[in-house]
């Protein structure tokens, strides 16, 4: 090679230099989080949830694309698609994880005890065994509770509140999560003094769930309680609205989006606040903090939903009350 030549290709390599070493520093900027939610990718309610979890992580100076990439899965309420998608996203190395169900949690704590996570909606999580207290988590995974048992005393409660003449009470439950299993021994303890028998029904198909509700509604002063709501019943949500209009059962619900779709009242944490909140805990762990180190924090407010519509049709006159007390009232 001519010495020309070679200054002339030194050159073009020295100017290049500058432009692959910054390549490679963006390249080591961006931070990857994996996202496992326990809806389906259509549902509008999820995709308003984590498009709140994205403005939640801007506000915090990260750039979707820019400094951080985001790895959706969504599990659609099936567990097998929890562990498959749960084995993907750690398999992807990322700096955290954010999960939206207990059963996701577990499934990913199954695959990795050192990958970060965040959970959103979850409920016992120290029953379930994902962390070791809700002070001092201790592992590799720490998030946001949506309720405590004791609040499914309070769903009976309402029920009876605005539907006094009610006194078999079907509670729809998910026995393979301890929220399905703890949520029904809280309301079997308050059932004596309201007078009500309690027929528990599973989830494990729209058929199961399709036949504990009509049975219920085949004697008079029928009611329904949905504890949760967890992934799996979460995943019938609108059938079990619709079965419940059509029986003319009033039912009580455990989140205000259930009211918005229908439902007749509803008293929860609202989803859309923690995932919010979650975009401030993936922001302080991608910042060098520890899931260990970062307390489990319960909802800030509970908000008491009523759909007027929903009770017209069904008869029912609201107690003003009950009204004055509402978060939201939809007509």
């Amino acid at each position: 090679m001519k010495r020309r030549e070679f200054i002339a290709l030194l050159g073009g390599a020295l100017a290049a230099w500058p432009l692959a070493a910054r390549a490679q520093q963006v390249a080591a900027k961006m931070r990857r989080i994996g996202v496992l939610m326990s809806q389906s990718a259509d549902d509008p309610d999820a995709l308003a949830w984590i498009s709140a979890f994205a403005q939640g992580l801007q506000e915090r100076g990260w750039t979707i694309g820019g400094n951080v990439r985001i790895e959706y899965r969504w599990g659609a309420g099936d567990l097998d698609r929890f562990r498959k998608y749960a084995a993907e996203l750690v398999a992807l190395s990322p700096d955290v994880i954010v999960g939206t169900a207990g059963s996701i949690v577990g499934a990913l704590q199954q695959v990795s005890r050192t990958v970060p996570i965040v959970f959103v909606t979850t409920i016992d999580p120290v029953g379930g065994g994902w962390v070791e207290s809700l002070a001092r988590p201790g592992g590799n995974a720490t998030g946001f509770t949506s309720f405590e048992f004791s609040m499914s005393g309070k769903w009976l409660e309402l029920l009876k509140e605005i539907a006094p003449r009610v006194a078999r009470v079907a509670v729809i439950r998910d026995p393979a999560v301890p929220a399905g299993s703890g949520g029904l021994a809280a309301i079997q303890t308050v059932a004596p003094s309201f007078g009500v028998e309690l027929t528990p029904i599973g989830v494990r198909s729209a058929d199961e769930i399709e036949r504990g509700i009509t049975a219920v509604a085949r004697s008079a002063n029928g009611g329904v309680i949905v504890v949760g709501p967890t992934s799996s019943v979460q995943l019938h949500r609108n059938l079990i609205i619709a079965l419940a209009a059509r029986h003319r059962l009033p039912a009580v619900y455990g989140s205000p989006v259930w009211s918005k779709t229908g439902g007749l009242i509803s008293y929860g944490a609202e989803p859309l606040d923690q995932y919010r909140r979650a975009a401030g805990y993936v922001d302080r762990i991608l910042k060098g903090e520890k899931p260990a180190d970062l307390p489990v924090q319960a909802p800030t407010k509970y908000e008491l939903a009523i759909n007027l519509k929903a009770a017209n049709a069904l008869g029912l006159t609201v107690p003003p009350i009950l009204l004055a007390r509402a978060d939201e009232v939809i007509e």
